[in-house]
């Protein structure tokens, strides 16, 4: 099932898979890795492997092709969705602190996706 109601989004939203950690912000021991299914210079959709409720504030640690070291980041969930049960998670993500250096990543990379579905 698609969304058909007005687009929300502020930014550029580009297809993407890109290796991320996360955990949840308080918890040391919770780190997981999984990959984005998207990525815009205001968030991202991640596959995770448990549901996360609205509100929850990650730490993220995410892989971009322009810079060899991964950028640190905070988000909070704005939405966690079952895909398959019990197992497979859409968590959409909304970057609350990215500091200018990593925003310049973000967008050269989302730059580059967007030109590069725009010639395919």
């Amino acid at each position: 099932m698609s969304y058909a109601g007005p687009e929300r989004r502020n930014h550029p939203r580009v297809m993407g898979r890109f290796i991320v950690s996360y955990r949840i912000m308080n918890e040391i021991d919770s780190m997981d890795i999984s990959q984005t299914k998207n990525i815009s210079m205001g968030g991202m959709l991640l596959t995770t492997n448990r549901n996360f409720e609205p509100g929850v504030n990650l730490a993220l640690e995410i892989r971009l092709p322009f810079d060899p070291h991964p950028i640190m980041l905070i988000g909070k969930v704005l939405e966690s969705r079952e895909i398959m049960q019990d197992m497979i998670y859409d968590t959409r993500i909304e970057f609350l602190a990215v500091d200018e250096k990593h925003k310049k990543i973000i967008g050269e990379t989302v730059g580059y996706y967007v030109k590069k579905e725009k010639d395919e």
